[in-house]
């Protein structure tokens, strides 16, 4: 995978058959634009679909792992008894089976249940961040339509055969880390065929905010998996897994029948008023920010990709962000449920249903980052400003979001808002700015590496935060708290150069009386 090779094959598209379909109903071709509101739903949908089934085992978490019995702490919990003067949050005993929390599953019922739920999410986690770095190389070459359908199908196989777990009364470990590994490997073929299909349809130039918008699919994809998995946890942990396996096969399905993949595909003609203005002579061609089937070059190996000016700074950046909202994504209804606020204990159900705020707060921060790197015309600093604003959001949100309901709510939001804000950025804006980096010299080839490369990275911080959770938690979740405000520190650290280069331009331009609009990347050279 190096920056030499033979050229990808060109690839030839067909037309779906939906599209066939609904072109013989209507009588007439559809229209560009039509393409295009067609690919944002249906990309949106399918990648909700994604997050929505990754979501669902943070939900059974509770269920599994009930954590269960001390006399002496139950009593404590029973009676919310505590040092006048302390401000710690009430947690939930360990073997707090008289509370009401369920027997749980073997063999996550012991005293080693969350050290093992934690291997499970590492395990999912290690495999997708390294399928991540080869889905983009085989989805560029082959038909995209194909790859998504075999990764969601493959995904809600796979999500289902854990919780047929379930009524098959199965106790073995080592099946559902299989079956998490599985699903991770299919899940990798996501991200970079979402943004590579994204990018076929919509020109270069890019707005963080529409990016934002769009990368809402994420949070409502944690939101709606939560909810679904939550509200069927009292008929079993089971259905919570298997109904979202169903459902992405679902959207799977539509998806092969009406995703088109590229204008190519569908002969579908760019409008006159996508057009907006003659090319001049010398100006960068707006060309689209992939498009396989008109640019026959080298695809960019994986090297030369991590040679691209902001790459390396910017995965990094993603490593310990994803670290801190992947510890989040997999164990805050976990942590919600074994807490007590205004010393109560939420069921499973309250506490993955609450947990969904966390994600109401990314959808904000995601669209608040996009729109001020904008307006600023600074990636860097947003993203840097939003990790060291989480610092102290995480630091409120552990020691007094148990005081109220109300303040754990605020709290939760402020804290899902600063996480989520840099994480979406990353992931959208600022991948497909590199991926069209200046230094390619026009080459479109390289955006579907860069977004595997940068989403790859970051993964792989997604594995280690829920691992290391799994272990320090069952001795202090204030250490685990600890670990993220760390975490969030180095990821602002590591784009203090890009961030000094920002700001040296706004300084230069501003004494020019003229504001250059030049991406983070390509300062740092």
């Amino acid at each position: 995978m190096g920056s030499t090779g033979e050229p990808a094959p060109e690839i030839k598209y067909s037309k779906p058959l939906g599209i066939r379909f609904v072109e013989y109903v209507k009588g007439s071709a559809i229209s560009y634009k039509t393409h295009q509101a067609i690919v944002l739903i249906i990309t949106f949908f399918a990648y909700l679909a994604y997050h929505a089934t990754r979501k669902t085992t943070s939900v059974v978490k509770s269920a599994l792992d009930p954590q269960s019995p001390d006399v002496a702490l139950q009593l404590q919990s029973i009676f919310f008894w505590r040092r006048a003067d302390s401000h710690k949050p009430l947690e939930r005993p360990r073997n707090s089976l008289a509370l009401g929390v369920g027997a749980g599953w073997a063999p996550f019922n012991g005293s080693d249940g969350t050290a093992l739920l934690g291997e499970l999410d590492v395990a999912f986690l290690f495999v997708y961040a390294t399928g991540m770095f080869f889905s983009g190389h085989v989805g560029d070459r082959m038909d995209l339509r194909v790859f998504l359908t075999i990764g969601m199908v493959g995904t809600g196989l796979f999500t289902a055969l854990y919780g047929v777990g379930y009524w098959a009364n199965i106790h073995m470990f080592y099946y559902y880390l299989i079956v998490q590994m599985l699903a991770g490997l299919f899940q990798s073929t996501g991200w970079p065929s979402v943004v590579a299909v994204v990018g076929n349809w919509f020109g270069k130039k890019k707005r963080g905010l529409i990016m934002g918008i769009w990368n809402a699919h994420t949070s409502l994809g944690n939101i709606t998996g939560s909810v679904v998995a939550s509200v069927l946890l009292k008929y079993g942990w089971g259905w919570s897994m298997v109904v979202p396996g169903f459902g992405i096969v679902f959207v799977g399905l539509v998806l092969f029948f009406f995703l088109p993949v590229s204008p190519d595909a569908v002969g579908a003609n760019i409008d006159d008023h996508d057009l907006s203005s003659p090319k001049k002579e010398g100006d960068e061609l707006a060309v689209p920010l992939l498009n396989i089937n008109s640019d026959h070059r080298n695809a960019v190996g994986f090297l030369e990709a991590w040679r691209i000016p902001g790459v390396a700074s910017f995965s990094l950046c993603l490593f310990f962000s994803k670290l801190v909202a992947y510890t989040f994504l997999y164990w805050l209804p976990f942590y919600i449920s074994h807490t007590a606020i205004e010393g109560r204990y939420l069921s499973n159900e309250e506490s993955g249903n609450l947990s969904t705020l966390f994600d109401v707060g990314g959808v904000v921060g995601g669209i608040l980052a996009g729109h001020i790197s904008d307006r600023l015309d600074a990636r860097a600093i947003t993203a840097a400003s939003f990790m060291y604003c989480a610092i102290p959001a995480l630091f409120f949100y552990r020691n007094y979001g148990h005081v109220s309901m109300t303040l754990n709510i605020i709290l939760m939001l402020i804290t899902g808002m600063f996480v989520n804000g840099p994480y979406a950025l990353i992931t959208t804006a600022v991948s497909a700015d590199l991926g069209t980096h200046s230094s390619l010299k026009g080459n479109s080839r390289a955006l579907a590496t860069v977004t595997a490369i940068i989403d790859g990275t970051g993964s792989i911080g997604a594995a280690v935060g829920p691992l290391l959770t799994g272990y320090i938690s069952t001795n202090s979740w204030s250490a685990v708290f600890t670990m993220l405000m760390g975490a969030a520190l180095i990821a602002g650290l590591l784009l203090t150069k890009l961030v000094m280069a920002e700001v040296a331009s706004k300084i230069q331009g501003a004494r020019t009386h003229e504001l250059p609009r030049s991406t983070p990347s390509e300062l740092e050279v």
